[in-house]
């Protein structure tokens, strides 16, 4: 099926673009969730404004224990970066996971959490690196918590007519974190998702965060799992007891098909948590 009839404008500025999306707009760099959408006619945009050559929006940083990059950053970009590596590595291994290698070097992180497809990689890594979502609209700029911003199947904080500048993340180059996944055979998403990042004081966990995708309709933050993993030092009884904290965690956000059940996904949470920790653990 073809999309409806729109026009499309190419924008040279974040100010420019947000003056030119109208009531009825999309924003456009990579386009693979938007235009296969106008194809279905399951969005229906009067107008595209393409940001993919502002160059504010494609910058990668790191500085002042502060990791910033730019909405319109590709997957590839960021994967490859030295300084999310450092900073960040469950962020670089998620994005180095989204895909194959033509999504990954087109498709942009901004455009992937906005479109906040449960099954995508990088929201999980967000959410468990406490990563902040950077704004801007025409009238002003804010900043949202990656674990608010996404709030359900396909929905977020996002307001129309708004963009996704940067997302920021503290400097986790003392942590130990990692993202793994169980794959869909064919379309590579993830089934189950896990990201950890631990702060250890000797061998003890002294601090944990831990998040949970694939599994559920959003990426979702897993306090009980993370309260069991802290004071521990990460022994089989405490990697049990986290997995069983997790499967309360992401009870109310489950989500399920006939080929992978809400139960399956559930256990393999559990699984999955516990080969992330092994991965941060090197």
């Amino acid at each position: 099926m073809w999309p409806q009839q729109f026009d499309y404008q190419r924008a040279d500025s974040v100010e420019s673009a947000l003056a030119a999306i109208g009531d009825n707009g999309k924003f456009i760099a990579g386009g693979h969730s938007l235009l296969p959408a106008m194809k279905l006619r399951l969005s229906t945009p009067d107008q595209l404004v393409d940001i993919s050559r502002i160059d504010a929006l494609r910058g990668i940083t790191n500085g002042n224990g502060n990791l910033s990059i730019g909405g319109a950053a590709t997957h590839a970009e960021i994967a490859a970066s030295a300084a999310v590596g450092a900073a960040c590595p469950a962020l670089a291994q998620a994005c180095g996971m989204v895909g194959d290698q033509a999504v990954r070097n087109f498709g942009t992180l901004g455009g992937n959490i906005a479109h906040a497809d449960p099954a995508s990689d990088p929201p999980t890594a967000l959410v468990a690196c406490g990563a902040t979502i950077h704004i801007q609209g025409v009238d002003g700029s804010r900043s949202v918590s990656a674990q608010d911003f996404f709030v359900d199947l396909f929905e977020t904080d996002l307001q129309d007519g708004e963009l996704i500048t940067s997302i920021s993340l503290p400097d986790c180059s003392d942590c130990q974190c990692a993202y793994v996944k169980l794959p869909h055979p064919a379309s590579r998403y993830a089934i189950v998702g896990v990201a950890v990042c631990l702060k250890m004081d000797g061998d003890t966990c002294a601090q944990a965060d831990v998040a949970v995708g694939g599994a559920t309709v959003k990426a979702v933050k897993c306090a009980g799992a993370a309260a069991a993993l802290v004071g521990s030092s990460l022994d089989d009884a405490a990697l049990s007891a986290a997995a069983a904290a997790l499967s309360d965690d992401i009870g109310d956000w489950l989500t399920g098909d006939v080929a992978y059940p809400e139960a399956y996904r559930s256990a393999m949470a559990g699984v999955f948590l516990k080969r992330a920790i092994s991965a941060a653990s090197g």
